[in-house]
């Protein structure tokens, strides 16, 4: 009976194939994920939102990201509404 055998790795084609930019990619996502869990765990309390006409109890975690996803939102359209600004007042006048 035979044993299966490893196949023979040449350290030269090692040396070559080693490369730094999947390894920095991996520890910055690494460092990410590390980052977002303890984010996470951090603002998890629940926390009284007052609306102007409801008032809800939400986690923290989730009212900072509806902040952010309404600040990203307001931006783009503001910055839609520049562009398209400038863009009118560019177009010659028949």
């Amino acid at each position: 009976m035979r044993f299966l055998r490893r196949p023979h790795i040449d350290t030269d084609q090692i040396g070559e194939q080693w490369q730094p930019r999947l390894y920095a990619r991996l520890v910055v996502l690494a460092l990410l994920v590390a980052y977002v869990i303890g984010f996470v765990l951090e603002n998890g309390k629940h926390v009284k939102v007052h609306f102007v006409l409801v008032t809800a109890s939400l986690s923290l975690v989730w009212l900072i990201l509806l902040s952010l996803a309404i600040g990203l939102v307001g931006g783009i359209l503001l910055a839609q509404l520049d562009r398209r600004r400038r863009r009118l007042r560019r177009r010659p006048t028949e």
